[in-house]
């Protein structure tokens, strides 16, 4: 299990040279998204903070957020498990709302079953307490490499 390694190394280190991809995406980067951990295969966590812009008008961290943390976790895992690899579809159910008192999230991807053209993927997002925020289901669809 990698702990503490670049996620953009590791990410990197497993792209066709002739793909051109922007890594990291600047997303990612503006929703200051950390690797946690990383198990070969398996599963990927990486924890975002809970900013103060992200907060609908009840004072909650708003759904679109939530998702696109747990995107930031599903999308860089695909490409770790296929590159390249594109979101077919993202289908989110949320359990409890992200409250102002919540100072980070941590979302966990993990590989449900792989085809030879589709990744199915599972994801969950948790609060500090550890209590389950949201879930997710994805497909993400594995493309032809460049040039192929």
């Amino acid at each position: 299990m990698a702990t503490g390694q670049d996620l953009d190394a590791l990410i990197r280190a497993r792209m066709p040279p002739s793909l051109q991809a922007l890594i990291p995406p600047p997303c990612l980067v503006d929703m200051q998204g950390e690797l946690v951990d990383y198990e070969d295969g398996v599963r990927l966590r990486m924890r975002f903070p809970v900013l103060a812009r992200y907060r609908n008008p009840l004072g909650n961290m708003q759904g679109g957020f939530v998702v696109a943390a747990l995107d930031n976790t599903i999308g860089p895992f695909s490409f770790l498990l296929a590159p390249p690899s594109v979101t077919a579809s993202l289908n989110t159910q949320y359990l409890r709302p992200v409250t102002d008192a919540v100072p980070h999230i941590t979302c966990s991807a993990w590989l449900v079953d792989r085809t030879r053209n589709v990744l199915h993927i599972h994801a969950e997002a948790r609060n500090h307490e550890d209590k389950v925020v949201a879930l997710a289901q994805s497909m993400n669809q594995i493309l032809p490499p460049p040039g192929a």
